[in-house]
């Protein structure tokens, strides 16, 4: 087989692979996020959250006994609500409440998140970074709720750019 054959089935492969990813990518994204929000909030109910003790000295003014089962809650309703394509708007504005928060360690409570500021993360400073990907899978899924209508006004945008 000659070189340009060899080409034409790699970018076959590569449409194939890439069209599969923009298919099912975010779909998959958002059960996973359900997944691990329904994971972590589980966790904080049973007690056995590893965020336990950060969430107890960061919300020092909330008793832990109650605030971080409510918070187990909160976060699994936020990935009970990402499964359901209805419910993504209300996941996605509980998840806004909730993220924030989540930074407090590092303004409180840099001295455990860092085992050598600014750059050199502890587990806990970890935990806490982590969450720039959930609210950038957060976002990504958000944007999906208008998708149909997002994607019908480009084409029409598109056609109408392209017309003599």
């Amino acid at each position: 087989m000659n070189k340009n054959g060899d080409v034409s089935k790699i970018k076959q492969l590569d449409y194939k692979i890439s069209r599969w990813m923009y298919v099912y990518g975010k779909t998959i994204l958002r059960y996973s996020l359900a997944l691990v929000f329904i994971w972590f909030g589980s966790l904080k109910i049973t007690g056995d959250s590893p965020a336990t003790e950060i969430v107890e000295i960061t919300v020092f003014w909330l008793k832990p006994e109650v605030f971080i089962p409510v918070l187990g809650i909160w976060e699994i309703l936020i990935g009970l609500f990402l499964i359901f394509k209805k419910l993504i708007r209300l996941a996605i504005l509980l998840l806004v409440f909730q993220m924030p928060g989540t930074f407090l360690p590092l303004i409180i409570h840099p001295e455990v998140c860092f085992k050598e500021f600014p750059l050199i993360l502890s587990m806990e400073g970890q935990y806490v970074i982590k969450n720039l990907i959930l609210i950038s899978a957060g976002i990504v899924i958000g944007g999906t709720v208008r998708e149909p209508e997002f994607v019908e006004r480009d084409i029409k945008s598109s056609d109408a750019q392209h017309k003599p």
